[in-house]
């Protein structure tokens, strides 16, 4: 059982952080190699806002969201809307986008470590043990894990019964026939764009309060992310829970029963297993 729990905790947070990348990749059509950057900066702010004015980071949350979304925006409306104008097709624009969030996460990278140095950073936050089914677990896992879920439900909740969120999905779903019905869909773009990375950095605030971050571990998030999305099927939102929920749970049998040095290993292999036989993602469409 604490197996179960420790998966489910850790899934929790995985969810939230793909969440972030489904919605720039799905709506806005962006790869975003910099989403586990965004990640780290949310990670960041939490971490300063503590040790440095005892800021609690549940309060922290709500102060990185509108920041991430502005923040993200202006990239958005700077670097890759030009892209987006020019592309001739989804493939020269996801090969644009590739290639500029890519130098975009390296760039992140080196303002994080000129502006906060390389080392590792960590704080105390509620870091004492909760008894769940007679075993011990950290109570600040288990707030993170309770945080995603909430954040988690209030996104598909508001993408599927908003006309806001329902707008956007139809956008994910065919951009031509949103434009059809009268939706701004380079308005949308940008606004699902802005919206992921919020989600990101707050997902970055959350997994803080836990884990020991750097400037440089980005990139695993964001290939987690990555794996979490395509194995859920791109811009389903139900996909990305139920993949986030396969990776948590499958990566601590792995380090429980196997090595805990072949978690990302599990996760590759799981990523590979779901491109060779079902491509398009667990609940994603087959292309007509």
């Amino acid at each position: 059982m604490d197996i179960i729990i420790t998966g489910l905790l850790l899934s929790g947070t995985y969810a939230l952080i793909a969440m972030g990348l489904n919605l720039q990749y799905g709506v806005a059509r962006i790869m975003n190699l910099a989403n586990g950057e965004m990640l780290v900066v949310g990670g960041f702010a939490a971490f300063i806002l503590f040790t440095g004015g005892g800021v609690s980071p549940l309060l922290t949350l709500f102060l990185v969201a509108p920041v991430a979304f502005f923040l993200n925006w202006l990239i958005y409306r700077i670097m890759l809307r030009p892209l987006v104008n020019r592309a001739k097709s989804r493939g020269a624009l996801e090969q644009d986008a590739i290639l500029t969030t890519f130098g975009l996460s390296f760039v992140m990278v080196g303002l994080m470590i000129w502006g906060f140095g390389g080392d590792y950073f960590n704080y105390s936050f509620l870091s004492r043990p909760i008894v769940i089914f007679g075993d011990n677990f950290g109570l600040n896992r288990v707030v993170a894990f309770v945080c995603a879920v909430a954040l988690c439900a209030a996104l598909y909740l508001w993408l599927n019964h908003s006309r806001a969120g329902m707008a956007i999905r139809a956008v994910a779903v065919s951009p031509e026939s949103a434009r059809l019905v009268g939706i701004d869909v380079p308005k949308l773009s940008a606004r699902a764009f802005a919206l992921g990375g919020a989600v990101t950095a707050v997902g970055g605030v959350i997994i803080s309060t836990f884990l020991t971050l750097d400037a440089s571990i980005g990139v695993l998030f964001t290939m987690k992310a990555l794996i979490i999305v395509i194995m859920g099927g791109v811009g389903d939102v139900r996909g990305t829970i139920i993949a986030a929920l396969i990776l948590g749970v499958g990566e601590t049998l792995v380090a429980t029963f196997i090595d805990p040095g072949l978690t990302l290993a599990a996760a590759y292999a799981m990523f590979i297993l779901i491109l060779l036989f079902r491509p398009q993602g667990l609940f994603g469409r087959r292309p007509t």
